[in-house]
């Protein structure tokens, strides 16, 4: 029923811990096919992808070039992406089938779902992170790429898909899926590998600049710039 589909780079510290949280799912039958789209690694990437089994598609590097990548390889009439250092909860799947479920027998209009944000790290500006993007998934309805989105395959071939963008593919994908059929799943998608989310001010003000600035219709190619 699904075709889970993760970009790679140098992603080897959280990638096991990804692919094997999608184990009972599969094993369900839920999961029908994890296809990975690596842009060049140089790490243990590879034998990682080989060792779980999982489909290896090469691409050039961005991580929205390689999400549409995978996409147009998918056979199953559902699509899961995540980034490789995303670990989805244990159970995750029972209520994704719930979901699917719904869409698939017309209970609700077709939509896409992203899963609650959490954050594999002790302190308080982990907490205060996952408090932002809980707010931000409050008020705008607007996930990143690090909560997971599942999608049937119809809407997303519908919406164009993932664009090639220097940066924030997430976000621009996101506006064209829309509010209305968004949906904020329980289950949690928990970051598994150290790195800084954005607990201090002046974080918290480059990520609301690029976001803002996106809004703004300026190019990705600009903000990308300015937020390396």
């Amino acid at each position: 029923m699904i075709t889970v589909i993760v970009p790679t780079l140098n992603a080897e510290k959280g990638l096991a811990a990804c692919l094997t949280a999608l184990v009972t799912a599969t094993v369900e039958g839920i999961v029908r096919e994890v296809i990975v789209v690596d842009g060049g690694s140089s790490d243990r990437t590879g034998e990682i992808i080989d060792q779980a089994g999982a489909t290896l598609v090469r691409s050039a590097p961005g991580r929205g070039r390689q999400l549409a990548a995978g996409a147009d390889q998918a056979r199953m009439p559902w699509l899961l992406f995540l980034h490789p250092d995303t670990m989805l909860e244990p159970g995750w799947e029972r209520e994704t089938a719930t979901f699917m479920e719904r869409v698939d027998s017309g209970a609700r209009p077709a939509a896409a779902a992203a899963f609650r944000f959490s954050i594999d790290e002790p302190g308080i500006g982990s907490r205060l992170a996952e408090l932002r993007v809980a707010a931000r998934g409050a008020l705008l309805c607007l996930p990143y790429g690090d909560q997971g989105l599942l999608i049937p395959r119809r809407l997303y071939r519908q919406l164009g898909g993932y664009k090639p963008l220097a940066l924030m593919e997430d976000v621009e994908f996101m506006r064209r899926i829309g509010r209305r059929r968004t949906v904020i799943l329980r289950a949690r998608a928990t970051s598994t590998v150290a790195r800084a989310h954005g607990a201090s001010l002046r974080h918290v003000m480059r990520n609301f600049s690029c976001l803002a600035l996106h809004h703004l219709r300026v190019p990705a190619g600009m903000i990308a710039r300015l937020y390396g």
